[in-house]
Order: C-alpha cells, then sequence, then structure tokens
C-alpha cells in the first residue's frame, strides 16, 4: 500500500506506543491530520517540554518540575508517614482518592533477578537518609500483589526491621464492587486473611 511518507512516518511512532498498533496508530495519525495545525503544534510542543521540563524529585523520586516535587515540598503533609511504591506513576495513582497525607517514595522498579533489577537498583538513599535521622515514623508498603512486588515488600520490611519506626502493608482482597467468581485463588485467599471485623 503507497503512503506518504510524513504519514508513514508518524504512525510509526504512534505503533511504537504502549497498547498501539499499527491500526489504531492509523486512526490517530489520520486523526491529527483532521485537526488544527496549531493544535497538533501544541500537542508536539507538550510532548516535547516532558524531556525538557520534567525531572524526578531528589527527595521521592516522583514526577517533578522543581528538584523537589510538591508533595515533598508541601509543609502539610505528613512528614512522619512514608508510602513505598515501585513506579512514579503509582504515586498519581494513589493521589487520585485525596485519602493519604503522608509522602512517598518511589523505588524505580522491583527487586527481579530474572530482568536483572537488584536492590542496589532500587532509589532508597533518600529513605535510608530520613530513617536514620529519625524522621520517620512509619513506613506502608504499597508494591504490587505480583511475585517480584511481594518479595520486594518482604525485603523492605526485613531491611527496616531493626529500626524504631512501623512497618505496615497494604491491604489486599476482593475490589469495591467486584464479584468473588472472577477473582483468583490467591485474592481470595489474601481477602479472608485480612479479614475485618464488621461494624453495624
Amino acid at each position: 500500500m503507497h503512503m506518504p511518507l510524513p504519514l508513514a512516518a508518524v504512525i510509526e511512532q504512534l505503533s511504537s506506543l504502549p497498547s498501539i498498533g499499527p491500526k489504531s496508530g492509523l486512526r490517530l495519525a489520520v486523526h491529527l491530520l483532521s485537526r488544527p495545525p496549531q493544535e497538533v503544534q501544541e500537542l508536539a510542543k507538550s510532548i516535547a517540554n516532558l524531556h525538557q521540563k520534567m525531572r524526578f524529585c531528589e527527595q521521592c523520586g516522583g514526577f517533578s518540575e522543581q528538584t523537589l516535587c510538591r508533595i515533598c515540598a508541601n509543609p502539610k503533609r505528613d512528614q512522619q508517614t512514608v508510602c513505598i511504591v515501585e513506579q512514579a506513576v503509582d504515586v498519581l495513582m494513589m493521589e487520585r482518592g485525596n485519602h493519604f497525607q503522608g509522602r512517598y517514595q518511589v523505588l524505580h522498579g522491583r527487586l527481579s533477578p530474572v530482568d536483572g533489577i537488584h536492590a542496589s537498583d532500587l532509589w532508597l538513599k533518600s529513605l535510608d537518609q530520613q530513617i536514620e535521622q529519625g524522621s520517620i515514623q512509619e513506613i506502608i508498603l504499597a508494591t504490587s500483589a505480583t511475585v517480584d512486588g511481594e518479595a520486594t515488600a518482604h525485603w523492605l520490611a526485613r531491611r527496616y526491621q531493626s529500626k524504631p519506626l512501623q512497618v505496615s502493608r497494604i491491604a489486599r482482597g476482593v475490589p469495591e464492587g467486584g464479584e468473588l467468581e472472577y477473582l483468583d485463588e490467591h485474592t481470595l485467599s489474601r481477602a479472608l486473611q485480612q479479614r475485618i471485623r464488621w461494624e453495624s
């Protein structure tokens, strides 16, 4: 099929993005072609700014425009409670509910020897320093419920068990609105183990 090179180039780039194949790439490229040039230029400018203006917070490792992200720089946040997550995007997900008022530590990965990710690859230097200074009272392990995520949580719990702080783990189990027939046995088992008393 003959296709103009500029269009083909855009389709190729779009198709390389997660969950976007050649067909979706074609639809997106044609849609962009139908939009006013100024809109497309604004999109291109926003994409270019991602690498030019975004960085990782020097304290927690989350997304930031400055040396410190807005969460770490906010004195109203609970400075003594730190939630440990695997990726910077996890912070965005946690913040959607607006329930957690502490701070975060982003590991930028999880222990996975198969993928070549070891303990030395995790971002823990800042957290270690804060713990040594005695400024943290609780860490919340919020790694994923995968084998590697659980292994990372266990490793972190052992790493800090001798420190004068509380180590907790986010609850696992049946999601709100979920039906039992669609859950795997591991999720059901975890839900039973972490059951809570019924409050009428």
